[in-house]
């Protein structure tokens, strides 16, 4: 709108020059036409009512007095001169003596001549803010018989004109900056009104999220292509909202099939000992042999270290799917670790406390949870040729935060595995139901905190748990 505005100004204003320019020039050539005519038409009347015989001679005489009357009542300069161009008689007798020297140029009674009017009208020659404009023209006796040579010269002030332009363009200036200053406080509001329904759209937008109910647009009053989009984007939150649906119950199953396949898994590895203990068990039992006891008692211990195994599977799966309930207390974490790492007998665990206490209201089973779990995997990941192991747990206050790093020197994580780790069920080893890293992961996001890891194939790895002090 803005641009509009300004474009049509600079484009009215410049017509409009061009308009008065012309318009000057038309009432110039209007005018002087005018002036000539009548100019004509007294020098006509003076050669039919003159006593004198109408000659080129004898203009001079004819008008030796009436031609500055005749300049004078037309305001105009007057000169007159034989065929031949030579200067007769004019009506400015100061510079007479000057302009009887100057005959008219060959050029203008050629020109002359040859034109079909016999009438000359050179381009105007400026001196300064005024233009001269002649023009040169027959003088004719009574029988038509070309006499003399009548050069009309007019002074054209366009002072008047350009004041005129000057008044009017400053009143269309007032006028167009005032429309100006209103299209900027229009196109403000506007924008304004515009912008404030798309930046409500669009911090809808960004707040639009898959697992969370997401709430529809309602516009009081907006365009009808805004109103457009706000009914587009409440569609579309009622399409996310029933692909959500389907999403969740669709995870929901994959989780339980999966829960179910892996729970099946880890059971049938304990029944299968079972089961050919109580075969083995079958066949061989004598009730009369003399060693009936020891088997039964043998016998007994094999299935219940079996249903021990099951036990603990049971509890690992109800552990990683129940949510840890937070239970917080004002503790020692340098207390806690040390006594968590207590249960390792592996001389090459170190242990370095950054503070000589650091305290923290954070669950302490947990707590101990996450260290012993974290430094199993690492003992674990020891090398088998022959490198020293070496284990690393150190804690530390940053900010208000606790930090538990622990680092060793074993095989490390190879690059496919990364983004793995905290998957559940996935591990490396030959045993293990892979729920430590995940069940860890879950506790530690409850409390607001965050684990990372480095690790390079060969040299180690470092996992970084921060964990918050309140």
């Amino acid at each position: 709108m803005i641009l509009l505005i300004l474009l049509a100004s600079i484009l009215i204003v410049s017509v409009t020059i061009f308009q008065y320019d012309e318009q000057t020039k038309e009432y110039n050539t209007q005018r002087f036409g005018r002036k000539e005519e009548a100019t004509k038409q007294n020098i006509e009347i003076e050669l039919n009512t003159t006593t004198y015989a109408v000659t080129t001679n004898n203009l001079s005489k004819i008008f030796q007095n009436k031609i500055y009357e005749i300049a004078t009542i037309h305001k105009l300069t007057i000169s007159m001169y034989d065929m031949n161009g030579k200067l007769l008689k004019s009506s400015i007798p100061y510079s007479f003596d000057k302009a009887k020297e100057i005959a008219l140029s060959k050029e203008i009674l050629m020109q002359l001549a040859l034109n079909s009017e016999h009438r000359v009208v050179p381009p105007g020659v400026k001196e300064k803010e005024v233009t001269y404009q002649s023009s040169y023209t027959y003088i004719n006796d009574s029988r038509y018989k070309r006499i003399g040579i009548l050069q009309l010269q007019i002074a054209q002030d366009n002072e008047d004109q350009k004041k005129e332009l000057r008044e009017f363009m400053s009143r269309l200036l007032f006028v167009y900056l005032f429309m100006f200053i209103l299209a900027i406080i229009l196109a403000y509001f506007l924008s304004s009104y515009i912008t404030r329904s798309i930046q409500t759209i669009s911090q809808k937008i960004k707040e639009t999220r898959l697992n969370k109910r997401n709430e529809k647009i309602t516009l009081e009053a907006a365009s009808s292509e805004i109103n457009s989009l706000v009914e587009s984007y409440n569609n579309m939150i009622d399409q996310l909202e029933e692909s959500a649906v389907k999403l969740a119950q669709s995870e929901r199953e994959q989780a339980w099939k999966e829960m179910a396949k892996q729970v099946a898994h880890e059971i049938k590895n304990p029944l299968t000992p079972m089961r050919l203990s109580v075969q083995s068990f079958e066949r061989k039992f004598n009730p009369e042999a003399p060693d009936i006891k020891e088997k039964l008692t043998e016998y007994s211990q094999t299935l219940i270290q079996q249903i021990d195994v099951m036990s603990s599977i049971a509890s690992a799966f109800s552990d990683f799917a129940k949510m840890p309930t937070q239970r917080r207390e004002k503790l020692d974490v340098i207390d806690v670790v040390k006594h968590a790492l207590d249960i390792f007998t592996e001389n090459y665990i170190i242990y370095i406390a950054e503070e000589s206490n650091l305290m923290a209201n954070l669950d302490k089973t947990q707590l101990i949870r996450i260290v012993t779990n974290l430094v199993k995997n690492a003992t674990q990941a020891m090398k088998k040729d022959g490198t020293p192991p070496k284990i690393e747990v150190k804690v530390a206050s940053e900010n208000n935060n606790v930090k538990i790093t622990v680092s060793d020197n074993g095989k490390g994580i190879i690059e496919k595995n990364k983004d793995l780790i905290f998957e559940p069920k996935f591990t490396t080893k030959t045993s293990g139901m892979g729920l430590g890293l995940p069940m860890i992961k879950k506790i530690i996001e409850t409390y607001d905190g965050s684990i990372s890891f480095s690790s390079t194939e060969g040299i180690g790895t470092v996992f970084t748990v921060i964990l918050p002090k309140t």
